[in-house]
């Protein structure tokens, strides 16, 4: 089942570099390209040149992160891996707040962090959902990464002897700004393989209040729950008075009757106020 499910969510040459970068898993290098270029790291194949390690400085993804005006403003990160995007983001924005579940992903943040002396991110150990408590995530050991609590995503990774599993704690972001006296936030990434939904359920109030523009990238098990994923999030968000919605990847406009458009990719939303 584990290779079911790279077959189904990788390319053979993303397979390929996952296991080049776990035999290099503890070398240091400065990133050569990408959205922390010039970053000390650990993980990945960033000190290889572009072409060779499908980075590519072009994509609509990265043109779009460094066009972002994020001085002065707060990020949440939510989905954060080894924490490539909140580098980026700790270099641009006044302040960051990172969540990433996964235990050994934190650890890797943390220390990418440290390597940077980067001292203006606060790192949640959490997942974020509508309903605190507790939840398992599985992983491919291979692809952390792709780590996910979504059933039909671990159903497709667990075979039991190869998949791992953890059990994490839940907080809806609401609860947690509460809790922590967190600022709301000016720009919110989401980026947690499913539970996109979830996410933005449990941060209602704040969505309601500060109007923060949201970038998220689309994660579904099969194509149909893209789909069913994308439609009920552009619904929600549209309820709440997000009316300009864009697919980055082919700029198109979003409403809810062409939702299925940004169902693979990444769906960029803006408050539209009055």
């Amino acid at each position: 089942m584990t290779s079911t499910f790279r077959e189904k969510h990788f390319s053979k040459r993303h397979i390929w570099e996952a296991r080049i970068s776990q035999l290099l898993d503890g070398f240091v290098y400065t990133q050569k390209h990408g959205l922390a270029k010039g970053m000390r790291r650990k993980g990945g194949l960033g000190f290889l040149p572009a072409f060779l390690s499908r980075g590519d400085d072009t994509n609509p993804e990265y043109l779009f992160f460094m066009n972002l005006d994020l001085e002065g403003k707060v990020v949440y990160d939510i989905g954060v891996f080894e924490g490539i995007t909140t580098m980026f983001f700790s270099r641009r924005a006044k302040q960051v707040v990172s969540y990433e579940p996964n235990p050994g992903s934190l650890a890797r943040v943390r220390e990418n962090l440290r390597l940077n002396n980067v001292t203006n991110v606060e790192l949640r150990d959490r997942a974020v959902g509508n309903t605190a408590g507790s939840i398992t995530l599985t992983l491919d050991p291979l692809m952390p990464g792709a780590a996910s609590a979504d059933n039909e995503i671990a159903s497709q990774m667990d075979s039991g002897d190869v998949a791992e599993k953890v059990e994490v704690e839940v907080v809806r972001v609401d609860d947690d700004i509460r809790a922590q006296g967190l600022p709301d936030p000016d720009f919110v990434k989401i980026d947690i393989e499913g539970f996109e939904l979830a996410a933005l359920e449990g941060m209602r109030e704040m969505l309601g209040r500060a109007h923060p523009n949201i970038y998220m990238e689309m994660h579904g098990a099969t194509r149909e729950q893209k789909l069913e994923n994308v439609r009920n999030i552009v619904n929600f968000v549209s309820d709440l008075g997000y009316a300009d919605l864009r697919h980055i990847e082919s700029d198109t406009p979003i409403t809810r009757d062409n939702s299925d458009v940004a169902a693979e990719g990444h769906l960029f939303c803006v408050y539209a106020a009055g």
